[in-house]
């Protein structure tokens, strides 16, 4: 049986696995860094460690299972991992770091029971493909069909109030200042009928960038001063 120093070994071990996997998150200033995957991996490690020492000789007549213990942390690391995930107007976020508190779960596991060398090629891993598929991924999504960067022109436009066009200016500059996204041209003129007026935009987005600019689209059509808004794709002259 383990005394109770190797134990702690197996706890050590766990935890710097985890702080591994957390130093990449914590460099790149995620929710879940390099304490909360330590930790995560550490307490992972604890259950399992209770679970196949912790009960030695308490059941007698009954089968122990202590494997049912390491189960339910798969489950139990889904509520945690929950908290780190977000919704960001039509996107979501915090998948990521999600899944990377659930590796450092099962990295955790594995130090518990003393295979610190799947343990290691677990950490490592995780941490490679944090770091080197992430520019892959990014050059994917700037090349949805497989050949050069596609840019596309948009034109937003929005009719307000006079009085309010300070403000739907500023909302509008907020809603389209994002990654992705280059606000080329923002200006207003006199709208369509008196006491109103036209602000309009012209903006440039990586790849076919439609989606915030709906999402634009329906945050200001909320706005009381607002009576019309829409965008537009600008047609790509032909030579």
């Amino acid at each position: 049986m383990m005394n109770e120093w190797s134990m702690a070994g197996h706890l050590t071990a766990a935890l710097g696995f985890g702080a591994a996997i957390g130093l990449e998150r914590q460099w790149r200033a995620r929710l879940a860094g390099l304490r909360t995957n330590a930790l995560v991996a550490g307490g992972a490690a604890l259950f399992v460690l209770l679970s196949q020492y912790g009960f030695i000789g308490e059941v007698s007549e009954v089968q122990y299972d202590g494997s049912r213990v390491a189960a339910q942390i798969v489950s139990g690391i889904g509520f945690l991992c929950a908290g780190v995930i977000m919704r960001d107007g039509l996107s979501v976020r915090g998948l990521n770091t999600a899944a990377t508190l659930w590796c450092s779960a099962a990295v955790g596991c594995l130090a518990g029971v003393g295979m610190f060398v799947l343990a290691a090629f677990g950490t490592a891993g995780v941490v490679g493909a944090n770091l080197l598929l992430r520019p892959l991924g990014r050059r994917l999504d700037r090349e949805p069909r497989g050949g050069a960067e596609v840019a596309t022109d948009f034109h937003f436009e929005a009719v307000c109030l006079e009085a309010e066009e300070a403000h739907i200016r500023h909302r509008l500059v907020d809603a389209l200042a994002r990654p992705g996204y280059q606000l080329r041209e923002i200006r207003s003129v006199d709208g369509p009928d008196p006491g109103k007026v036209t602000v309009s935009a012209l903006l440039t987005a990586e790849g076919a960038g439609g989606r915030a600019l709906e999402e634009a689209v329906s945050n200001l059509s909320l706005d009381p001063s607002v009576s019309a808004v829409g965008w537009a794709v600008v047609p790509t002259p032909s030579f």
